[in-house]
């Protein structure tokens, strides 16, 4: 993945293996995934972490190394059948607390100027994801302001 603020390469990474169906051991009841799903996200878990408990901890012991192979349905897509996706995307909700935490860092300590940068940049990322999800994933009148996001996670 090529950083956005740099001139550094980007590194590479796994990517997953190319198959178009379940492995034989992983034989979990697609509604089982599908309420062992909406459970999690009621007890607060993002999507990629629900995805990881899937596979390390299963569905009645058994992993579900991959949710879509096993239901046919995206875990976000489970979500939203359901109303229980979160409110906003999870890179955009991650990037505003990044935002808020370096924003109370800077507060004390004016004179580092790497923040500063890492402050810009990160809420660069967050107007350009924004205009990305706007009027599809979040409300068509957001706009992003530090206060905002801050009170978001105050909330939490």
């Amino acid at each position: 993945m090529a950083r956005m603020h740099t001139r550094r390469r980007g590194s590479s990474g796994s990517d997953k293996p190319a198959t178009d169906e379940n492995p034989e051991w992983s034989d979990v009841d697609a509604e089982d995934i599908e309420s062992r799903v909406v459970e999690l996200a009621e007890q607060g878990h993002d999507p990629s972490v629900i995805g990881l408990k899937l596979r390390d901890e299963g569905v009645k012991g058994v992993p579900v190394p991959d949710v879509k192979l096993a239901t046919g349905k995206k875990l976000t897509e489970i979500l939203e059948e359901h109303d229980a996706e979160p409110e906003f995307p999870e890179d955009l909700y991650n990037l505003m607390r990044q935002a808020v935490r370096l924003r109370e860092h800077m507060a004390e300590n004016g004179q580092d100027h790497q923040n500063k940068r890492a402050l810009q940049n990160t809420e660069s990322k967050i107007r350009r994801l924004a205009n990305y999800y706007r009027g599809d994933e979040i409300d068509e009148e957001f706009t992003y302001t530090h206060e905002y996001a801050a009170e978001l996670l105050d909330d939490e």
